[in-house]
């Protein structure tokens, strides 16, 4: 299995501080998280860089018309795999853009901005269609529960770090300029095409390169553009008035904000080239370092087993799609296929989803009811080991498999059934499937604020399952008689402003 060189064996144990992380959570489960990382084309344990600091960037929308639901199966898989790295402890940074300037219409270098070519259809400045997109876009996401990202940079907003990108690139040989544009010489680069297997001497020939064209090879990219008369979107740079190419932008705002070598990069499949092949190149000949450790790709939701998309007429969108279903079902949709695999898109299909998903909600409140509607709590290591806890584990260790960990959950009411355990584990089952359906798949109902607190959130919930298991270490200790253990551990936990109450009924724990 290929791991990167400056990579750990495994993520460090780190001590309970004000400055410390979250102590990554363990399990039973036989199996580490594996991921399928594009690049290697296999699945590879995931090692981060550094667990103090783990990084993920997305791609994010291109906001001149509303999001369908192509985009969002992109969306919620991604929400699904920052979601269960946040619970099982990693400290996580998501960083998902919004593409404002420089898309053009054919994906590559040719054609009109997309925002602009919008601008003129509809007689507003292109900024305008911008702000009015990217609210919306924010807007179904949310009724979709998607978190929002920590980080969410716009490509407008990041000129000055692309141009000093490509300052670089000229100054090292990799990129030329020619007539106020410049463009990414791929003959200069031997790894470019390792991300999608198309070299480049396959290539010539294949480009759509016209004879008035400045590129010196077919694959060649832009990272500038000149500004034409009449061009709205330009700004000042070294070689004139212009604007940045689409795959710069990419590079500039995750490197910005997550560093020059990061962990994940994630994005929809026909993203793969040449968008995610020109940031590598583009990325690591600037810095000499790799870009991405793994690269994750979710396949595209088909009508008639064609790619969903605007261009081809067959989009759903997502606000049509609310006034005929529960977003709730949409996301549970999505989630029934595994985020490598097509989504086939079909009105029946999501019609036998919704009365999956309402028997999946009516068992969990048939639970909830009977074991008296108890407040969530942090999970035990008694949690972790518990079969329930261990079987969804290792369906989302293997690549985020989210068609089996529903398979786990719908086993709820059988499992309880079956193994006749209501009074003595009810209880139990429902705080763990609980945390793995909300904190993990965000499958609850949205309005189904019964037990949430303000708490709810992953990273919250991930202090309160460490708090708890620094809390059960003390117990053992004191059992063992070893009472300096427990009070380092007491002490421990003070300096980091958790205050312990020990009483009859066991201890608990806040905030001081």
């Amino acid at each position: 299995m290929y791991r990167h060189p400056n990579l750990p064996r495994s993520p460090a144990e780190y001590r309970l501080g004000l400055n410390s992380p979250v102590r990554v959570r363990r399990c039973h489960s036989s199996m580490p998280l594996q991921i399928y990382n594009t690049l290697h084309r296999q699945k590879e344990e995931f090692i981060p860089l550094d667990p103090n600091r783990v990084g993920m960037y997305v791609c994010g929308p291109t906001v001149y018309s509303d999001t369908h639901i192509g985009h969002a199966k992109s969306y919620i898989s991604f929400d699904v795999v920052r979601r269960y790295l946040m619970f099982l402890g990693y400290p996580l940074t998501y960083v998902q853009n919004i593409t404002d300037v420089g898309h053009l219409t054919d994906d590559a270098d040719e054609g009109e901005d997309k925002l602009i070519k919008k601008s003129s259809a509809v007689k507003q400045h292109p900024m305008q269609i911008a702000e009015t997109y990217t609210r919306r876009f924010y807007e179904d996401l949310a009724r979709l529960n998607v978190l929002p990202p920590d980080i969410a940079p716009r490509a407008s907003g990041h000129i000055i770090e692309q141009i000093e990108i490509i300052k670089d690139l000229l100054a090292k040989g990799f990129a030329y300029e020619v007539g106020g544009s410049v463009y990414f010489d791929v003959t200069k680069d031997p790894d470019y095409g390792k991300l999608s297997g198309r070299k480049t001497e396959d290539q010539e020939g294949q480009g759509r390169v016209e004879s008035r064209s400045e590129k010196r090879h077919p694959n060649d990219f832009a990272l500038w553009k000149n500004a034409e008369k009449g061009h709205i979107l330009r700004w000042p740079s070294p070689w004139g008035d212009g604007f940045p190419g689409w795959h710069i932008e990419c590079s500039a705002m995750s490197m910005k904000y997550l560093g020059e070598t990061f962990d994940i990069h994630g994005g929809g499949l026909e993203n793969q080239f040449p968008h995610h092949e020109c940031e590598i190149a583009q990325s690591e000949s600037s810095t000499g370092k790799p870009f991405a450790t793994y690269w994750m790709h979710n396949n595209m939701v088909t009508v008639d087993g064609v790619k969903m998309g605007k261009s081809l007429g067959n989009s759903s969108y997502l606000r049509d799609l609310f006034e005929l279903y529960d977003p709730m079902t949409l996301r549970f949709y999505i989630l029934q296929s595994h985020y490598r695999g097509t989504t086939e898109f079909k009105e029946d299909a999501i019609e036998g989803t919704a009365v999956g998903y309402r028997r999946l909600v009516e068992g969990y409140e048939r639970l909830k009811k009977g074991v008296g509607n108890p407040p969530r709590r942090p999970l035990t290591q008694a949690d972790q080991e518990h079969p329930l806890y261990i079987s969804f584990v290792e369906a989302m260790n293997d690549d985020f498999n989210t068609s089996k960990a529903l398979a786990v959950l719908f086993g709820l009411d059988k499992w309880l059934i079956t193994v006749a355990r209501w009074e003595t584990e009810a209880e139990q089952v429902y705080q763990i499937w609980t945390a793995l359906a909300d904190d993990v798949l965000g499958i609850l109902p949205i309005s189904d604020s019964g037990n949430r607190s303000s708490d709810s959130d992953s990273a919250t919930i991930a202090l309160g399952n460490l708090v708890q298991r620094k809390i059960e270490e003390r117990k053992e200790a004191r059992l063992r008689k070893d009472f300096a253990a427990g009070d380092a551990i007491r002490d421990e936990l003070a300096t980091a402003g958790i205050i312990l109450e020990d009483s009859k009924s066991g201890t608990t724990w806040s905030l001081s």
